[in-house]
């Protein structure tokens, strides 16, 4: 009785914990675990360029899964978790293996084979965080601000500007082949975040990837066994890079910070990725970017620091 009364406060109910510090602190915890997978994904798109110098782009965007995938059910096998989720999250799941396991890494791949640069891709990853934020309305419920879309779309802009004044052509499949990247994985990202409020993210993408084992295990070994193979050191330093890192590691503190703070919020963080793949590239692959690019970085951590004060 005495928790009722004193949770009424001047004849009001007391303020529901969706918005209490500790749950602003877990928004920013959110935050801090979405930016880790951030870090983690930014260096995708380089390693992809160094996986397909020495393999079929099929290859590399299946075969990546497989490895993945055969990983995650040793993983899941050693921490004594069932393999299968329930019935009633086949649904997400499926959506899910099609967003991220299937249709980003084959629609990207097959966009640097038809000759996407590394900043013309990152318009896909500019715009992902508007469309993950959108996809999150429509699945998860989320309601988020005016000023959340202003900031959003302010910060897509200005990565789009950017990108397309540094890549004066463009390929007009590849931009088809960029937008399905982007939409598949604004649906993945929106079922792994929702499913990972209930269930440790790590589990959510282990899950995926061992429901997609039927069919990436033998594609991925029948493209290896037909098609060119030429397995250099940059070659397979990048396909282990997108395999265990972009396809695996890179989903634990990614899913956690979208079902801790928010999927639209927190996932507001990836407008900083096309900067990070920018820097890996100029680091790797020795491409140089003059003042634009730190123009772009500024008025990115402006749009991003803003979505935060959004709240959901």
């Amino acid at each position: 009785m005495r928790e009722q009364n004193s949770a009424i406060v001047a004849g009001e109910i007391a303020v529901p914990s969706a918005f209490t510090p500790s749950s602003r602190r877990a928004a920013r915890q959110g935050t801090a675990l979405a930016f880790l997978g951030v870090l983690a994904f930014s260096g995708s798109f380089p390693a992809t360029v160094y996986a397909m110098r020495g393999f079929d782009p099929w290859l590399v965007a299946l075969g990546r899964a497989a490895v993945a995938g055969v990983i995650a059910l040793i993983w899941l096998k050693a921490a004594n978790v069932p393999l299968l989720p329930p019935r009633h999250q086949w649904r997400s799941y499926a959506l899910i293996s099609l967003g991220v396991v299937f249709g980003f890494p084959v629609f990207s791949g097959l966009a640097f084979d038809l000759g996407a640069t590394t900043a013309h891709s990152a318009v896909v990853i500019g715009l992902l965080p508007a469309a993950t934020a959108s996809y999150a309305v429509l699945r998860a419920g989320e309601r988020p601000r005016p000023l959340f879309w202003i900031a959003c779309t302010a910060g897509a802009l200005a990565i789009t500007a950017f990108t397309f004044t540094r890549d004066q052509g463009t390929v007009a499949w590849a931009d088809l082949l960029l937008v399905g990247a982007l939409l598949s994985a604004a649906v993945g990202y929106t079922e792994g975040g929702k499913l990972s409020r209930d269930t440790p993210g790590w589990q959510v993408i282990s899950r995926a990837l061992v429901l997609s084992l039927p069919f990436t295990v033998p594609s991925g070994a029948v493209l290896a066994l037909t098609t060119p193979v030429q397995p250099s050191a940059e070659a397979l330093a990048g396909f282990a890079y997108v395999g265990l890192i972009s396809m695996f590691l890179g989903f634990f503190p990614w899913y956690a910070g979208l079902a801790r703070g928010g999927i639209a919020r927190a996932g507001q963080t990836q407008l900083v990725q096309p900067l990070l793949t920018l820097v890996w590239a100029w680091f790797l692959m020795g491409e140089r970017f003059g003042p634009a690019t730190l123009a772009t970085a500024v008025a990115v951590l402006v749009c991003v620091a803003a979505t935060q004060r959004a709240r959901t």
